[in-house]
């Protein structure tokens, strides 16, 4: 199953947020489970980067990064991804759009996120990692 990781997710296990961090690192550790192919896009790894360099600094939060593209897909999030978030009148948020297209184009089947709301126009699956737990594991 292609999973959707969301940005906040990722900034979560960065971070190690608490007490999100208790299913969204269980979330990435699926990155070696064949069952599974996770997913993220370049927007959601230059959001998590912004709030990881505020933490731990540069030289960390591009080892960080590093390391998680090494386990994760990226999405392709480029211009027909951007033309369909612009243009979509039920997408409030360009950067919410620009993710749930890099996810649909990408054949995910569920995105997982802190935020579930953000997604309300998602024709996708969406649950925050502990109900994604409940449900598929």
């Amino acid at each position: 199953m292609k999973v959707y990781i969301d940005a906040n997710v990722i900034v979560s296990v960065l971070n190690k947020e608490y007490p999100a961090y208790l299913y969204t690192s269980r979330i990435l550790s699926l990155a070696d489970n064949r069952k599974y192919t996770l997913v993220t896009s370049a927007v959601a790894l230059a959001i998590a980067y912004y709030f990881a360099e505020k933490k731990h600094g540069a030289a960390v939060a591009k080892n960080k990064i590093k390391l998680l593209t090494e386990h994760i897909h990226v999405a392709d999030c480029g211009m027909k991804e951007a033309t369909l978030a612009a243009t979509n009148k039920k997408i409030h948020d360009f950067e919410n759009g620009l993710q749930y297209y890099a996810a649909l184009h990408a054949g995910c089947k569920v995105i997982v996120t802190d935020n579930t709301e953000d997604f309300y126009f998602s024709d996708i699956e969406v649950l925050q990692a502990e109900q994604f737990f409940l449900k598929h594991m």
